[in-house]
């Protein structure tokens, strides 16, 4: 990548979720990753995150790149 070269951010699925309590959050997730798999998604490529005090002040583009990362670490690639 030359220096003129930005990253390009992926255009795997993210779902970031903001103040839900618990109860809430896990069932948004399960509804979320439920229509992926009835419209043909792969639900494990979904990517999920919440807000933090320090991610709200991220750009939207490094939090992503943050969340696809940490999936990807708990989530490979299947061989």
């Amino acid at each position: 990548m030359s220096n003129n070269e930005k990253p390009t951010v992926s255009q795997e699925p993210v779902v970031l979720l903001h103040g839900f309590p618990d109860d809430a959050l896990m069932a948004a997730v399960r509804a979320v990753k439920a229509a992926a798999a009835e419209a043909g998604m792969d639900a494990g490529s979904i990517a999920f995150t919440t807000s933090t005090p320090t991610n709200l002040e991220w750009k939207v583009k490094a939090l992503i790149r943050e969340v696809r990362k940490e999936h990807g670490h708990f989530h490979p690639p299947l061989q």
